[in-house]
């Protein structure tokens, strides 16, 4: 081709694109490059790269796009490139916002627990702009490069578009698509601040599907809970859908591909499918023909195939760089009865065929997920194009990891069931049931999220004590007052009178000094054990003989004697007197219980605390080892603890901030006998240490 251009003749873009499909590179001549070969490749690079440019929007490296446009008209002006560029970006991303003119930060190396940029302010107060409208699904959405050279490029047609933004009128529409295969746990909560939040943001619809194509490992109990869970995280479902629902149209799909030749009916079983792909070498049975292969489908549907002899696989590209395209797996064979479909079917589509056709069919314009998504992408597309079908925007966006905890339903699954912990809605589990049982609010865990943003970051681990950072703050603010005593020890204030009750004013809201409750402070009031010493020191403001401390709201009391038991060395009860007029300023303040009235115990309750289920940040990394970093203090039972009699009436979900020890929630197993409390989190906040 090179010899064939003579010098001084003028080379459109044309020619260009074809001598750099031909491998060579134009040479000694003088090119004319116009304006409109530049705005054609220039639109070209932007389809091709559309995804990351909606993702980094004005962040994007330019200049790289710069490269691309040159390497293919190489005389092209660098300046009017760039002009033509800015021109298109603006085209499509409108005006600058304040995120796009943060400069993103220099990648550092990963530690196990990664300090995560803060959303801009603009983010903050809309993390969705960075999302593309439906009528842009006619785009590019990504290219797929096969082992025999060739490109795929899917997109949309005018025609497919056009039909789907008729139906939906133009809105947003994504999908919440949870597999009712145990509980939802806070990765699920980033999940639905995305899909449900996009959909409330634009005007929109999103759908709450169940993902159940797995019939063996699915269960009612999880399809309610799931329902439960996204209702009390504040979210409304445009429409509640099964994958299941579409189980015919599904196997309809299924027969065409075969038709087409893109499916095929495979007799290996999962260990040679295993061997045969990680060598890459296509099945015995792929090329088999294809009226065989509609024949055996049709056996498979009826239940004359028995289960694990036979599956259908798509005819994808087993010699591809990307495994997700080695022929997976459309149906299996599964003899088990569907939780919502019933006894109908004994095949089931798998994850990878059923998930972008019901995408498709639901005209679904965000296809929303987490990062180790992103390479099955090519097959989403593959699949969509194979069928002719509207093809929705997927985007992937970095998955949610919380230090001392472990995030794998297989692993959550293993410690529920093996009684590792109670339940899964125990409270130290990160699962959304665990939090709300622990007193956490879904606004909190809302807040949490939106403060993280939605980003394409590696997904690095987010220390607990951020999440316990959005509890504080919350429970701050409406969690009312009250005073508990963990382990009691027993003060006798001997300066007054048996039977005499004295009313002080508590305050049930620090900055609201209208708000009180009355407390009665009596001859006999209980302290905690840890704020009593026999010997006094100078950093130490508890109660010890011959010091004096205030109880909170009450009067400043002075130990006067100690009361040992038979060993000499444990303290039964402790003498002091008080001082109604004393206004000395000290140190050392205790909340205390009184008893209920006098002569009586105070009110008696179970206290429950909380601490992290794993002694590690990433208990994930310990592979096989993880079941023995679990904290086995990570749950103490406090019996008998002393409450004012005042939050007796209260009920299951109610929170308080018990001074001085956090905040509680009143647990689910209470009894009319006795209230049980869980510890929500500590007073104590170590966010601000690490850094906001």
């Amino acid at each position: 081709m090179k010899n064939t251009v003579e010098n001084n003749s003028r080379i459109t873009s044309d020619t260009i694109a074809v001598i750099h499909q031909a491998g060579e590179e134009p040479c000694g001549v003088r090119v004319d490059v116009s304006l409109e070969d530049i705005e054609k490749t220039v639109d070209h690079i932007v389809q091709e790269n559309l995804n990351t440019i909606l993702a980094l929007r004005y962040r994007t490296n330019t200049g790289e796009y710069i490269g691309h446009v040159r390497k293919y008209l190489s005389w092209a002006d660098p300046k009017t490139v760039k002009s033509v560029i800015d021109a298109k970006l603006y085209e499509l991303l409108g005006e600058r916002t304040a995120a796009d003119n943060v400069k993103p930060t220099k990648k550092k190396e990963k530690t196990a627990v990664e300090a995560v940029p803060s959303p801009s302010e603009e983010e903050l107060i809309n993390p969705y702009t960075i999302f593309s409208q439906p009528s842009q699904n006619l785009m590019v959405h990504t290219k797929v490069l096969f082992s025999d050279g060739s490109v795929l490029r899917y997109q949309n047609t005018k025609e497919l578009l056009e039909k789907h933004l008729k139906v939906t009128g133009g809105k947003v529409f994504t999908r919440f698509p949870p597999e009712p295969n145990g509980y939802l746990h806070i990765g699920h909560a980033k999940a639905m601040f995305v899909d449900f939040g996009l959909a409330k943001d634009r005007g929109g619809c999103c759908y709450l599907r169940y993902d159940d194509t797995n019939p063996e490992a699915e269960k009612k109990e999880y399809i309610n809970h799931i329902e439960d869970i996204v209702k009390w995280m504040g979210w409304e479902p445009f429409k509640n859908t099964y994958t299941s629902d579409y189980f015919q149209e599904l196997y309809n799909f299924a027969v065409e591909l075969i038709r087409t030749g893109h499916a095929y009916v495979d007799h290996q079983n999962a260990e040679e499918i295993k061997e045969y792909r990680e060598k890459k070498v296509n099945s015995p049975w792929r090329d088999r023909p294809i009226a065989e292969s509609l024949k055996l489908f049709d056996e498979m549907r009826r239940g004359m195939i028995e289960e694990g002899h036979a599956t259908l696989r798509m005819k994808q590209d087993m010699q591809n760089d990307n495994y997700n395209m080695f022929d997976l797996i459309a149906y299996r064979i599964k003899f088990t009865s569907h939780p919502h479909a019933g006894e109908k079917w004994c095949i089931y589509p798998t994850y990878d065929y059923a998930h972008c056709i019901v995408d498709s069919l639901e005209n679904i314009t965000h296809s929303l997920c987490t990062l180790e998504f992103e390479t099955r992408r090519a097959s989403y597309y593959w699949l969509l194009h194979s069928l002719g079908l509207y093809m929705p925007h997927v985007w992937e966006y970095s998955r949610l990891n919380v230090t001392n905890t472990v995030m794998s339903k297989r692993k959550l699954n293993y410690i529920v069931t093996n009684k590792y912990v109670d339940g899964w809605d125990d409270p130290r589990l990160l699962t959304l049931a665990g939090l709300r049982r622990r007193g956490v609010t879904p606004t909190s865990i809302n807040a949490f999220v939106k403060g993280l943003g939605i980003t394409r970051s590696d997904g690095s681990m987010i220390h607990v004590s951020r999440l316990e950072h959005h509890i504080r703050e919350e429970l701050n603010i409406t969690a009312p007052r009250t005073m508990v005593v963990l382990n009691p020890l027993k003060v006798v204030i001997t300066n007054m009178e048996p039977g005499k009750v004295i009313e002080v004013d508590a305050k049930k809201w620090p900055n609201d000094p209208s708000a009180s409750y009355k407390v009665p402070f009596s001859r006999v009031v209980y302290i905690e054990q840890s704020d009593f010493r026999k010997k006094d020191s100078k950093d130490y403001y508890g109660l010890a003989l011959g010091k004096s401390v205030w109880l909170r709201y009450a009067f400043q009391i002075k130990c006067t004697n100690v009361v040992f038991a038979d060993d000499g060395e444990t303290v039964c009860e402790i003498h002091a007197e008080y001082d109604p007029e004393s206004k000395t300023k000290l140190k050392g303040v205790l909340h205390w219980v009184p008893e209920s009235s006098p002569g009586l115990e105070p009110l008696k309750v179970e206290v429950r605390l909380f601490e992290k289920l794993f002694n590690s940040e990433n208990p994930a990394e310990l592979k096989d080892g993880w079941l023995t970093d679990i904290n086995q203090n990570s749950k103490v039972v406090v019996s008998d603890a002393y409450a004012l009699t005042t939050i007796e009436d209260a009920v299951v979900g109610d929170t308080f901030q018990f001074e001085r020890l956090g905040y509680f929630a009143v647990d689910k197993s209470s009894t009319p006998g006795k209230l049980v409390f869980n510890r929500t989190v500590t007073l104590r906040d170590s966010y601000g240490k690490r850094g906001k």
